[in-house]
Parts: structure tokens; sequence; C-alpha cells
């Protein structure tokens, strides 16, 4: 019998008013795209802790992505660049506890960029089968 192949869980916090909207354009205009994604909706992709992150990456999801406004765009002003600031503290987190930065992105897609959300879950998908299972996966 064929081993099956690796299916990983990704947890995606999308900020309210663009990232989410734009997961939804995708869902609607019915664009294929993996499974994989667990989607959490936040206000604002600055509101998502480092330790959120780290939490979710440690209790068995393969990969974490955080989807928040371009920068400029965002509902509450400056919450994006507060998310891109924390970039590199979790990037610095995950070295800590062994795991590879690929497992961590960040990304701005706005409510009008269904596909580019699309893309981003294939892409993301792609890059944690490739990587194979967290280690902290039970």
């Amino acid at each position: 019998m064929a081993e099956e192949e690796f299916e990983p869980i990704i947890i995606a916090f999308c900020c309210n008013w663009c990232s989410y909207a734009g997961a939804d354009l995708a869902g609607v205009s019915r664009l294929q795209y993996p499974p994989n994604l667990r989607i959490i909706r936040v206000m604002c992709s600055g509101m998502v802790h480092p330790n959120l992150v780290v939490d979710a990456l440690t209790k068995g999801a393969d990969g974490v992505v955080i989807c928040g406004c371009h920068p400029g765009d965002c509902h509450y002003l400056e919450g994006n660049l507060k998310a891109e600031n924390r970039k590199e503290a979790i990037e610095l987190m995950l070295e800590d506890f062994g795991l590879e930065p690929e497992r961590f992105r960040l990304e701005w897609v706005s409510a009008s960029e269904g596909p580019a959300f699309a893309e981003m879950a294939r892409s993301m998908t792609k890059t944690l089968r490739a990587l194979g299972p967290s280690p902290y996966r039970v």
C-alpha cells in the first residue's frame, strides 16, 4: 500500500477588512486552492501576538501565515506595520524552538485579491509539503 502524501495544517490569521474578504472572494469566485488553511479572522493583523504564532506551531500546526492589508491601507492606520515589526521577533522565536523560518509567512492581501489569496495558499502548502510535518505535530 502506497504511503499517503503528507497534508500540512496551516493556521491563517486574516484581518477582517482586507485578507478575510480576499479569502471570501477566492471562495465565491470558486478559485481552486488546497483545503489546508484554517482561517482565524482577527480585526487587524497587528493584534496577532508572536506568542499566538509560536503556540500554533508548537501545538501541531505545520505552518502559520498572518495576512493583513497592504501597507498604507490598514483600517486601523498602522496595524499592518505593527505586524511587520513583529515578524523578526517571530522568526527569532522559531529559531529558538528549532523550527524552519519557512513555516511562517506575513502576506499582504487586499479584499480584491482573491486570486492572490488562493496562490498564497497553494504556495504555502507546497512549501510545507516539502518541509514535512512539524516536529511538534502529534
